[in-house]
């Protein structure tokens, strides 16, 4: 079997991607507000919220998808364990996994997601 040299997407790709999530994070929870203030608008903002997340964890699962089936296809933990030496084309995927890694902006999403989060209950108690 032949294996594809796995590569990262393109940045704007994954600032567009971030944005999104960002977008869908505060939709949701904006309709704690936005219930208080014009009930009308909970649908539309809960689908954009929806839509927005169905989107952005398609695109997460599939680069979880893409680092494990590289690291099944060059068998890299096995090697790893068992010290044997890298192939040129093993030492590509270990730099793609790693440079995905760094490039992946979820941990900055997941903290500002958690931040909204806090903020949303604090004004529900607020509204409530």
């Amino acid at each position: 079997m032949k294996q594809r040299k796995p590569h990262t997407v393109p940045r704007y790709v994954i600032i567009g991607f971030f944005i999104l999530g960002l977008v869908s994070a505060v939709a949701y929870r904006a309709i704690v507000v936005i219930q208080h203030i014009d009930p009308q608008w909970v649908r539309p903002v809960w689908y954009m919220g929806t839509v927005g997340y169905l989107l952005f964890f398609l695109y997460r699962y599939s680069i979880s998808r893409k680092r494990k089936h590289t690291i099944r296809d060059y068998q890299l933990i096995e090697k790893v364990k068992a010290n044997a030496c890298l192939t040129d084309n093993d030492r590509e995927a270990v730099v793609y996994l790693l440079q995905s890694l760094k490039k992946s902006m979820e941990d900055r999403n997941y903290f500002i997601i958690f931040i909204l989060s806090i903020i949303a209950i604090i004004v529900d108690l607020i509204l409530s």
